[in-house]
């Protein structure tokens, strides 16, 4: 399903948070800079990058999605009424394909965002440039993402530092 999957690409890409995907609209996009404007929490605007893989699965969904809409309705993501999509159904089609991908554990939309949080801080570092990201107003919002780190960090000591304790 190409709505599917932009949804879930997008999510992870960009690390939106539920309430700010399907309050999107087609116009918040631009696919060839690869960003989307965003409204996030306290109806603050920021414009967050779009990956490729992103970007490819957006324009799949804007080609079927063109056939499902009326050309005024400007909601990026509806349902096959025609209509936006609510958080319920993303939270739902998100499970759905977990299940059909054999994932037993619980599988949510906010799992996409802490993965991309996650993955980040892991290969940058970079915490302030994350809650910009995010549009976290404090950066000890931000600073929850990395306790999950330490053990990225625990193996970078020790393959690097010169009084790392090294196994054998």
């Amino acid at each position: 399903n190409a709505r599917d999957r932009a949804i879930m690409e997008l999510l992870y890409s960009s690390g939106l948070r539920l309430a700010e995907l399907v309050a999107l609209e087609v116009a918040s996009l631009d696919l060839r800079d690869r960003v989307v404007q965003v409204l996030g929490k306290g109806r603050k605007a920021r414009i967050v990058p779009v990956g490729r893989v992103a970007v490819d699965a957006l324009r799949a969904w804007l080609k079927e999605r063109s056939g499902l809409v009326r050309a005024d309705e400007p909601a990026l993501f509806v349902g096959r009424n025609g209509r936006r999509l609510g958080p319920r159904a993303v939270q739902s089609r998100v499970a759905y394909w977990a299940r059909r991908q054999g994932l037993t554990t619980h599988v949510h939309p906010h799992l996409f965002r802490h993965s991309f949080a996650s993955h980040l801080l892991e290969s940058s570092g970079e915490l302030r440039g994350v809650q910009e990201l995010l549009g976290h107003a404090d950066i000890s919002t931000t600073q929850i993402y990395t306790h999950l780190d330490f053990q990225h960090l625990a193996r970078t000591y020790d393959a690097t530092h010169p009084r790392a304790r090294r196994k054998a």
